[in-house]
């Protein structure tokens, strides 16, 4: 009787090796991708399936560290509930497989541990991509996307994060002096880069460069910081606005008003960074 209870108790989730998804989570993935198997994507653009694909997560629930399990760093795969990384990591996973026609688990698993980590693998929590700026320089470097702020009228950016090596007692995972060391290591490289943002008050400007699907990186004003939230632009009315997932509302939403008009009323938000899938 010990033993049906113990095993119930694992039921909820699946363990492939280095990687955890709960079995409602597996679930939503299978529907999804039978989605996809409907119609043709390939003549799609990248951009256009992260829209639509993006819309499919309207409405779901805003649930934040769900990749902060105990334990060493696992590839963890949860469709119930999404942060607003996990929410654009989730969707650009499924348009890139869309785009290539593959709907397998293990197609997900290898697609999105290359988008979440350093090199495209898990090699430890210091490896995720924590910052994401980082996520942004490395995904380019993978051929995944194009960061095109400079194109579109960017400036500068001063961008030194600090705030995970300064405040390891927020991480459970930093207990570990030399994960620290490491954290610290990757704070210093980002440093050492160029970026460049779209101040807050030259958005409206910047918008018609703008299209439907990029990816929309919100700098933080707060110096240890580099981003504050992410997500995609979404064009109505002949105006971008942000579909993300919404610490407001708690859950994937497009925003009221348009972009430039969402950043004006938080003072913690200095810009934007934009970002195209290839």
């Amino acid at each position: 009787m010990r033993l049906i209870t113990i095993l119930l108790i694992f039921i909820p989730f699946i363990t492939y090796s280095q990687t955890v998804c709960s079995l409602e989570s597996r679930e939503r993935l299978g529907v999804l991708m039978d989605q996809l198997l409907l119609e043709d994507h390939g003549n799609k653009s990248l951009n256009a399936l992260n829209v639509e694909i993006g819309e499919w997560f309207l409405g779901t629930p805003y649930v934040e560290k769900t990749l902060e399990i105990p334990g060493e760093e696992k590839l963890v795969i949860d469709l119930q509930g999404l942060d607003c990384t996990t929410y654009v990591e989730t969707v650009v996973t499924l348009s890139r497989l869309a785009k290539r026609g593959e709907f397998t688990f293990e197609a997900y698993q290898a697609e999105l541990e290359l988008l979440r980590y350093r090199n495209g693998l898990n090699t430890g929590y210091p490896s995720r991509l924590h910052y994401f700026s980082d996520w942004i320089y490395q995904n380019q470097a993978k051929g995944i996307l194009t960061d095109i702020t400079e194109e579109i009228g960017g400036k500068v950016y001063v961008n030194s994060p600090s705030f995970m090596s300064a405040n390891p007692q927020f991480y459970p995972q930093l207990s570990n002096p030399e994960y620290v060391a490491l954290i610290k290591a990757t704070e210093l490289d980002i440093a050492a880069r160029r970026y460049y943002y779209i101040p807050k008050e030259e958005i409206r400007k910047a918008e018609p460069m703008i299209q439907s699907g990029d990816l929309i990186a919100i700098t933080a004003a707060m110096k240890s910081l580099d981003m504050v939230h992410v997500g995609f632009a979404v064009e109505k009315n002949g105006r971008i606005y942000l579909m993300h997932a919404s610490t407001g509302s708690m859950m994937v939403e497009i925003s009221e008003k348009p972009l430039s008009d969402y950043l004006a009323g938080f003072k913690s938000q200095s810009g934007i960074m934009v970002s195209r899938l290839k």
